[in-house]
């Protein structure tokens, strides 16, 4: 009794390593920069991270007003109560002074009731399956399972299949190839799927600010080497995690990798390579243009 296979002299064939666990964000950092991936993840006590920059504070805005509009009943969801609603969470962090703050706030009360009139979100429109719902499932097959988990901005129902909706509000319109090679957005599609128990293909990027939509639909190849690929950062950045807890060099094993994201690391204070690559931005500088008021 309590002897296992190995002791008796059999071998069954099965894989008892662990399953990696992955969620988008951090096996994003990783395949960015490993430095940052040892400093976000691994260093314990944590480095100081930098201040607020302010197109993060206004993204993290229009998701908190965006959430808390589908709350309400649908008839409920009206152009006024979305504006409302920014004005409700509003924040002024990493802004240049009020000024600019309260031109990004208006900004974002029109863009948030365009995207309700365009969406049709209110009246008798469906509730979303999810609501930033955290989601955590082993996906995958063969040597490529893993368990990812992470939040999705939003969940739609469509013809009996789940849709993952991501909300953007950057410089950049997504493109339908944005929607495409968005490992994120795969991850979470295959994680939804398995979590509602029903196809989830079709993945979308809402760029608020302008209401364009970037659309994916996902097939079985496309999916499979998004998630290959994941499994593969998941197997490096684990391997690298267990050879600095065995006494490995942390620089040989997380080295940094400059590239224009070292603008905006937010542990770029202690990364002499990173600040060398990119000049040190304002809190305010990666903000999209506005028209200026008054004009159309």
């Amino acid at each position: 009794m309590g002897a296992d296979a190995g002791q008796l002299g059999f071998d069954l064939g099965v894989d008892v390593r662990p399953l990696p666990r992955v969620t988008p964000a951090r096996l994003a950092t990783w395949e960015t920069c490993p430095r940052r991936f040892r400093m976000g993840y691994l260093d314990r006590p944590p480095p100081a991270r930098g201040g607020a920059w302010a197109h993060h504070t206004l993204g993290a805005v229009v998701h908190l007003a965006l959430r808390a509009l589908f709350a309400l009943p649908a008839r409920a969801r009206t152009p006024a109560a979305a504006a409302d609603l920014l004005d409700r969470n509003w924040s002024s962090e990493g802004f240049r002074d009020a000024a600019q703050a309260g031109r990004y706030r208006r900004a974002a009360r029109g863009w948030l009731a365009s995207y309700v009139v365009d969406h049709e979100l209110g009246d008798t429109a469906s509730d979303p399956a999810g609501v930033e719902r955290w989601v955590s499932e082993t996906v995958g097959g063969g040597a490529s399972r893993l368990a990812v988990e992470g939040r999705v901005d939003r969940i739609d129902t469509r013809a009996g299949e789940a849709v993952v909706v991501d909300y953007k509000t950057g410089r950049h319109v997504p493109t339908d190839d944005d929607a495409r090679t968005a490992r994120a957005l795969a991850l979470y599609a295959a994680a939804t799927g398995a979590a509602l128990h029903r196809p989830c293909r079709r993945v979308e990027l809402h760029h608020v600010p302008t209401g364009d939509v970037a659309v994916w639909e996902h097939d079985a190849a496309s999916m499979r080497g998004h998630l290959d690929a994941a499994h593969a950062l998941a197997a490096e950045a684990d391997a690298a995690a267990q050879a600095l807890a065995d006494g490995g060099d942390p620089e040989t094993l997380f080295p940094p990798r400059p590239s224009p994201s070292c603008a905006t690391c937010d542990v770029r204070r202690h990364c002499p390579e990173g600040r060398a690559a990119v000049a040190s931005p304002q809190p305010w500088a990666f903000l999209r243009d506005l028209p200026e008021e008054g004009v159309a």
